[in-house]
């Protein structure tokens, strides 16, 4: 750990909260980050059992649609970060054949390249990640990653600050796919499963299906399930591969 930078991140967050009247929290952690950095988008997603959870913060729409990318695919640099335990640097390249649903939303969105960088809590244990969004190919000096990394730091103890449930230790270990997701998704799997007649794991899939192939939001594929302005056993969307 380079004690200079994660003083002077620790400073830079504390400096932008004050500044802006708000509690030192997630969201000043990213502004301050997101600044200091010269990134393009900046989002966090918390993962437990190597599965992604939810969407903590994300800097502006653009982030937070490139994030429920990761969320609807259950792939992309945020997971592999997790994962690896380490920086991801990652260029997107639609020829790469690499989380084709991420690749597809970034290309879209004028993304270009990420940095993808695991929040660690303790002795290593991964809680989430943190992504650094650029439209333009994204050179890292040695000095640059130590400070990323640093406010890294910053965000994993103020995730666990607003998340506590994420002190679960044994759910740490890594594994493949999606499985959890914010309570509304689980809320309207559950409905269409009803509706539908198929399992919970089924409905799931086709509202992640929809989400895919509709280019939406997987939250607001659920909000209207529950709100009843779509019904999935009318959808014919196959889930993305």
């Amino acid at each position: 750990m380079d004690v200079r930078q994660n003083t002077a991140a620790w400073k830079r967050v504390v400096d932008v909260a004050s500044s802006a009247g708000r509690p030192v929290a997630l969201p000043s952690a990213g502004a301050a980050c997101l600044e200091d950095v010269g990134a393009d988008g900046l989002g966090v997603s918390l993962i437990t059992g190597g599965r992604i959870r939810t969407v903590a913060y994300a800097a502006d729409d653009r982030s937070y649609r490139l994030e429920d990318a990761q969320l609807v695919a259950g792939e992309g640099p945020c997971t592999a970060a997790y994962r690896q335990r380490s920086v991801v640097e990652v260029e997107v390249h639609s020829s790469s054949g690499q989380w084709p649903v991420f690749v597809r939303t970034a290309g879209e969105l004028g993304i270009r390249s990420v940095v993808a960088v695991p929040l660690l809590v303790g002795n290593g244990v991964p809680v989430g990640a943190m992504d650094l969004y650029h439209t333009t190919r994204a050179v890292l000096s040695e000095a640059d990653l130590s400070r990323i990394e640093a406010y890294a730091r910053v965000l994993a103890l103020l995730a666990l600050d607003a998340h506590p449930a994420l002190i679960g230790w044994e759910q740490a270990a890594p594994e493949e796919g999606p499985v959890g997701y914010p309570p509304i998704v689980h809320q309207a799997a559950g409905a269409a499963s009803e509706a539908s007649r198929v399992p919970v794991a089924d409905a799931l899939a086709r509202m992640r299906a929809h989400a895919f192939s509709n280019r939406r939001l997987l939250e607001d594929v659920a909000r209207d399930i529950l709100a009843g302005r779509l019904r999935l056993e009318e959808d014919r969307d196959t889930p993305p591969g």
